[in-house]
This record gives structure tokens, C-alpha cells and sequence, in this order.
């Protein structure tokens, strides 16, 4: 086998253990969840969950800069090229559909998301603050070019977006899953909408 071969295969091991992971801690939490259950559900063998990470806690690490790291570059490319105000709208519409595509990763992020009593807290500090640094760029840009009101907190403004984001989406997924994402997005930028406005 080929070393893009050896690398592809093992990309793709490291996927399905992730989803195995994902599916798991949400369902069971992070606690409850074994090395051994990740194994049965990826349908490898034990030894192959430590030969791709040290540790459960190692694993739980990887996955969290793995979500976010693909949720920080959905925002990245939403927001490419766009005046501030469609940026905004752009930025809502990417989360509702990551969140969409990856709904057990949120679950799992949001219920990790202020715990302050775990290994991988410093960890998941800093990647919070990648993807809400991008949110944080295009309100700063809103209110630079004065589509935004220049009194608005940038950064609560920012952790804002992001924390509500998040919530509404799970709760669509789990509570009104049949409602289109676009009256969903369309109820989110309502609220933005009039955070932001001038009156």
C-alpha cells in the first residue's frame, strides 16, 4: 500500500472513531462512554482506538479541535467577500447547517461548552475563541463601516451570535425538526436584526 493509501486509510479510521465518540458522549456522556464502546461502535479492535489516540480523554481533544476546526473554516468561507450585513446572515446560515449536518457534535458541544471541570477545558477555550474570532471580524467590519450600531459590544455581540446559534439550532433539530432551515435562519436574523438596529 502506497503512504497516501496508509494515510487515507488511516484518515478515515480517525473518522469513524470520531463519530463513534460523537454518538456515544452524546447519547451516554463522556463518563460513561468506554474506550471499548468507541471500539464496538467504529468496528475496530481496542488496540486500534490507542494506536490512533493515547487516551479517551487524547481522543475527546482531537474530535473537539476537529468540529470546531471545520465549523471555524465553514464560517471563513461563508463570510468570504461579503459586506458586513450579508456576512452576518451568511455567518447564521453556516452554523444552522453544520449544526445540521454534525447535530450530535453540537449536542456534545453544547453540553460541554461551560463545564469548567474537565481536562480538555483550556483546549476548548481557545477553539470557542477561533470560530467566535471570526463572528467577532465581521461584526467589528459591521460596525466599522456603520451597517452596525458603533456603541455594540463586539465581543458579547460576538459570543452572542455564536451561543444563540447554537442553541436555537439544537433545539430546531431535536424539538421542530420538520421546519425548514430557511424559516429557522430567517427567525435568527430577525432577533440579530434587531440587536443590531439603530433604534
Amino acid at each position: 500500500m502506497t503512504v497516501d493509501g496508509r494515510t487515507r486509510r488511516r484518515e478515515d479510521t480517525r473518522q469513524r472513531l470520531f463519530e463513534a465518540a460523537v454518538a456515544l458522549i452524546a447519547e451516554q456522556g463522556f463518563s460513561a462512554t468506554t474506550v471499548d464502546d468507541i471500539a464496538l461502535r467504529a468496528g475496530v479492535a481496542k488496540g486500534t482506538v490507542y494506536y490512533n489516540f493515547a487516551s479517551k480523554t487524547v481522543l475527546f481533544e482531537e474530535l473537539l479541535r476537529h468540529g470546531i476546526g471545520l465549523l471555524t473554516d465553514e464560517f471563513r468561507a461563508a463570510v468570504a467577500g461579503l459586506p458586513p450585513r450579508d456576512a452576518v446572515g451568511a455567518l447564521v446560515r453556516a452554523q444552522l447547517e453544520y449544526i445540521r449536518r454534525y447535530r450530535a457534535f453540537a449536542q456534545l458541544l453544547l453540553s460541554e461548552m461551560w463545564r469548567t471541570n474537565r481536562e480538555w477545558q483550556q483546549t476548548l477555550i481557545l477553539l470557542r475563541e477561533q470560530a467566535i474570532g471570526v463572528i467577532a471580524e465581521t461584526v467589528q467590519a459591521g460596525v466599522d463601516s456603520g451597517d452596525l450600531p458603533a456603541e455594540l459590544d463586539v465581543r458579547v455581540a460576538s459570543s452572542a451570535l455564536f451561543g444563540v446559534g447554537l442553541v436555537v439550532a439544537v433545539d430546531w433539530l431535536v424539538f421542530m425538526p420538520e421546519r425548514p432551515i430557511e424559516d429557522v435562519e430567517e427567525s435568527l436574523l430577525a432577533i440579530v436584526r434587531r440587536v443590531g438596529s439603530h433604534d
